[in-house]
């Protein structure tokens, strides 16, 4: 099993004072070839030389980095941005450390050219598909997140990984879909779910992406559900039962609250001495008074012009 690349952070020299070496020894190669026949080798040389030192000059603009690389092994890497020279025979990748983000179930498009190599169409990104999962019920649900990352490690994120952009939007789907899983889209008992649970869904998905990522020099800094539904064959039933549970709920409000009326004006009667009443006459005036508060239509009164009890 291959060692793990550990990065090795490199500044080179500055690339100016090379850079003018390299023009000066252009400039009398081409004088030697013209002015001097007997110097045209060393001139043909000279100038060999120097165009060719001119490759290794490199420019590293802030929050990229450049990997460098001799005939397969990694010599460094180089993140702080400035003009240097390198070996010329270096290759150089150039590795973005800026802050990046994705949805899940998007994939990218590359760039097209013509024949001419004009490009005609600009790499792009389509547009995140929700993933189709079963939550932790068995309720076929839809879910996507958004992603926040950025490259901490280059030798990881290129030794380790064959391509470390795929990697990270695979390894994010297929951690949202584990979390999915294990959380119920809804949940009335105070359990942390899908829906009400939010901060601690998204913390708890940033730990599982990062967990898989932990190889690919891939620091996450941010995970979040971005779209949350019931799958298309389940949600109307899935709205019923909500509307159901409202409704019980704002029952369960009434009757708590005609209770608490009835009893306040049973004990204002009692304690003004208004009016005496055997428990039948109670009782009856209760279930009276509950039927009128808790009914959602206006009742209908009835007069009594006879006596109390009649």
């Amino acid at each position: 099993m291959n060692a793990i690349v550990t990065e090795k952070l490199i500044v080179p020299r500055s690339g100016w004072q090379m850079l003018t070496l390299c023009i000066a020894g252009i400039l009398l190669a081409a004088a030697c070839v013209i002015f001097a026949a007997s110097q045209i080798g060393t001139g043909i040389l000279l100038g060999a030389a120097s165009f060719l030192g001119l490759f290794g000059c490199v420019a590293v603009q802030p929050n990229t980095a450049r990997v460098l690389v001799l005939f397969g092994e990694y010599r460094g890497t180089v993140n702080e941005s400035g003009f240097y020279w390198v070996n010329p025979f270096l290759s150089k990748r150039k590795i973005s450390l800026r802050i990046r983000n994705f949805e899940t179930g998007s994939t990218n498009v590359a760039e097209k050219k013509n024949e001419a190599g004009v490009v005609i169409q600009p790499k792009s990104r389509t547009h995140g598909r929700p993933s189709k999962v079963n939550d932790r019920d068995g309720n076929p649900i839809e879910i996507s997140a958004v992603v926040v990352w950025k490259v901490v490690n280059t030798a990881e994120a290129v030794f380790e990984v064959d391509d470390y952009e795929d990697f990270v939007q695979v390894q994010s789907e297929a951690a949202l879909r584990s979390l999915a899983t294990r959380h119920p889209y809804d949940s009335e008992d105070g359990t942390v779910s899908l829906r009400s649970s939010t901060q601690e869904i998204g913390d708890q998905l940033k730990l599982d992406i990062q967990d898989r990522l932990e190889k690919a020099g891939v620091e996450v800094l941010e995970a979040r559900i971005s779209h949350l539904a019931y799958a298309p064959e389940i949600a109307a039933a899935m709205l019923q039962r909500q509307q159901a549970h409202a409704v019980v709920a704002a029952r369960a409000k009434i009757v708590e609250g005609a209770v608490g009326m009835v009893q306040q004006a049973l004990e204002h009667l009692s304690r003004d001495k208004i009016v005496e009443l055997d428990d039948e006459r109670r009782a009856a005036m209760v279930s009276n008074l509950l039927v009128v508060l808790c009914s959602d239509r206006h009742a209908q009164p009835v007069v009594n012009a006879g006596s109390l009890y009649t």
